[in-house]
């Protein structure tokens, strides 16, 4: 099979990594089934993708983007989990209702929607499942352990399902971006948050983690939409059995640390990241 008859479906396409992955892929020559909650707010696409609607709370949805793919394009090559958002705020301030809906979206939603893919793929005896988590899917930092959490679920996930599916001719690939300023997710983050620093024993710890994901933002290495999608694209056709991606040069010292460093160094150095040395 050419690339240039391969077809993915991408979750999240809207705005961010999802749109410009969408781009790449439609750039060389892929069939493209752009999902997103609300079709009728679709950026300009070129005319090799489909739009259709997926809310990945909706599992129904998923199942029928996936089946009027098929229909159209023959086949699902790849699959892109990008869909996804991130809850800001303490822990202990967090309302349950909220932390459901982290797993919903960035768990529950990401499985299911890779479950309805998997039967065809595992007929097709080939496909690529490539889940987008984060630098928050390697290391913990305060005001995200939520958002973190569910990260952290996916990359379990998603080493442990790779095993599962290579017999079939299935890869899964993860890729972990951290620090784009461009992309809507910050925005969503923000009106998500649960008011934490309303708790005053929390307001000194809070302000310095807000100094932290600012530094990481502001870097001049935070890396872009369009280089993310690089990533993603790469991971999706290198045909390696290399499972994780660093996507973007700003959260790589901490990647690195967390997996080379001795825990005792790690966890010194990420406190000091977050002036917890000061407290």
């Amino acid at each position: 099979m050419t690339i240039a008859s391969r077809t993915v479906l991408i979750t999240g396409t809207s705005s961010g990594f999802g749109e410009a992955a969408v781009h790449r892929f439609a750039a060389e020559g892929w069939n493209v089934i752009a999902t997103m909650r609300n079709p009728s707010a679709a950026p300009a696409f070129p005319k090799n993708v489909l739009v259709m609607r997926l809310d990945v709370q909706d599992r129904s949805s998923a199942e029928t983007a996936i089946a009027e793919g098929i229909a159209q394009f023959s086949a699902i090559d790849a699959l892109v989990n990008n869909a996804g958002f991130g809850l800001h705020g303490f822990f202990e301030t967090t309302p349950r209702e909220k932390m459901l809906e982290q797993f919903e979206v960035n768990v529950f939603g990401l499985m299911d929607v890779t479950r309805a893919v998997l039967p065809l793929m595992r007929a097709q005896r080939h496909g690529v499942i490539v889940n987008v988590t984060s630098g928050a899917g390697v290391f913990g930092l305060p005001m995200i352990s939520l958002y973190a959490a569910s990260k952290f679920a996916v990359e379990g996930f998603s080493e442990a399902l790779m095993h599962e599916v290579a017999p079939f001719g299935i890869a899964v690939k993860l890729v972990e971006p951290g620090g784009v300023r461009e992309t809507r997710f910050g925005q969503r983050a923000g009106a998500e948050a649960s008011g934490a620093l309303d708790v005053a024993d929390y307001a000194p710890l809070g302000e310095r983690a807000a100094q932290v994901f600012a530094a990481i933002s502001d870097s001049r290495s935070h890396g872009s939409s369009d280089e993310v999608a690089d990533v993603i694209f790469a991971a999706a056709t290198d045909g390696s059995k290399q499972l994780r991606y660093v996507a973007t040069e700003g959260i790589k010292p901490w990647v690195e640390a967390r997996r080379r460093d001795g825990e005792e160094a790690y966890i010194d150095m990420m406190r000091a990241a977050v002036g917890l040395g000061a407290l």
